[in-house]
């Protein structure tokens, strides 16, 4: 058997991250040809395992031609060694056809789909092993593995735990979501992720600042369990929302949050397609129960947070709130008001675009 070395990027670490410690449970390699091809055409494996998007490690031709069935590969990313694979397939993928079925658009436009042609036209499976001795918070794996956030669930006397994901700085809509699950669930899961999103996005450290800031002043810490995501987003809209749902299944929780427009892109996706997915493959398939979110707004005649199922009042006298104007606020130099940002949050989000080099750090 033939030894051979292969450098991954970042998104291949995230998802080697997930497969070895369990995150992407069942799995423990990258998906061969057979059951992604299932997976693309039918959100299952070839044995009926619900999955919805296919966890693949993608090369360029030239480079996958010179793995043969068999090798005994070594992952290294930046460098370093940090895991195994036996390469039992090694396969042409049809991208644009199967962009269409995972994301429902060819566009190269999409992040999504961007990210899936840049990979590579074939790809390689197997199952990896993460080396040893390897410390994982070295590459910036820093959060709790899921069998260590199960743990911390389980120490905290928690039986029902809702997971909430997001890319964004948390604002008051997402505050309001998570108050509401709080009031009728034991504890819940601060999941946010933290691998790969697109550049405009607001980083990893500065969304974490804003947490902290969260709950540091409003939010009750010892009802919350605090850690970091290392996946990537595909921006994969109703088949992503599935992606995080099981995740977070692995990871302990019991519910997930699903608000609007979950894991979107654009106007790729209409605003409620993700929780017409999940509701479509039931709460039993799936092995957690979303909690379904309608588009929460601050409401000027009520004076608080709500939405089209709590308030009667005219669209003119909603605020609505959202990542993408939270965004455009900061580029723009405009104020966060108290309804869309708490203030401390506002101000780490104000800090960090002020200086650029802060932004990113």
């Amino acid at each position: 058997m033939t030894t051979q070395t292969i450098d991954i990027d970042s998104r291949n670490l995230s998802d080697l991250w997930l497969l070895t410690n369990g995150g992407f449970d069942p799995f423990r390699g990258f998906h061969g040809f057979d059951d992604a091809r299932s997976i693309v055409e039918n959100v299952e494996t070839v044995d009926g395992t619900l999955w919805p998007i296919p966890i693949l490690l993608q090369l360029d031709p030239s480079r996958a031609a010179e793995l043969e069935i068999g090798t005994l590969a070594t992952l290294r990313y930046s460098g370093r060694d940090v895991a195994t694979m036996r390469v039992d397939d090694r396969y042409r993928i049809p991208l644009r056809e199967w962009a269409r079925n995972i994301y429902k658009t060819d566009d190269p436009a999409h992040p999504g789909v961007e990210a899936f042609y840049r990979g590579g036209e074939v790809a390689i499976a197997g199952p990896v092993e993460w080396l040893e001795e390897v410390p994982a918070y070295e590459l910036g794996l820093t959060g709790l593995t899921p069998a260590q956030t199960r743990d911390g669930i389980a120490l905290r006397g928690w039986t029902s735990v809702v997971a909430f994901q997001t890319r964004n700085p948390i604002h008051r809509a997402h505050e309001y979501i998570l108050r509401t699950a709080l009031e009728i669930i034991d504890g819940l899961l601060l999941h946010p992720l933290v691998g790969d999103t697109r550049g405009e996005d607001v980083p990893a450290a500065v969304r974490l600042r804003c947490y902290d800031a969260l709950l540091d002043h409003y939010l009750p810490r010892e009802r919350i369990l605090f850690t970091t995501f290392h996946g990537w987003m595909r921006y994969g809209g109703p088949r992503e929302a599935v992606l995080h749902a099981l995740v977070r299944r692995s990871f302990g929780a019991t519910h997930f949050l699903v608000g609007r427009d979950h894991a979107g892109a654009g106007n790729y996706y209409g605003p409620y397609e993700a929780q017409e997915l999940l509701r479509s493959i039931g709460v039993e398939r799936l092995g957690i129960t979303p909690l379904y979110f309608d588009d929460i707004f601050h409401c000027t005649r009520c004076g608080s947070m709500a939405s089209s199922r709590t308030c009667s009042h005219e669209p003119g006298q909603r605020l609505t709130l959202s990542g993408t104007e939270v965004r455009r606020r900061l580029r723009d130099g405009e104020p966060l008001p108290a309804e869309i940002t708490r203030p401390e949050v506002a101000a780490v989000l104000r800090e960090a675009y002020a200086s650029p080099g802060r932004l990113h750090a």
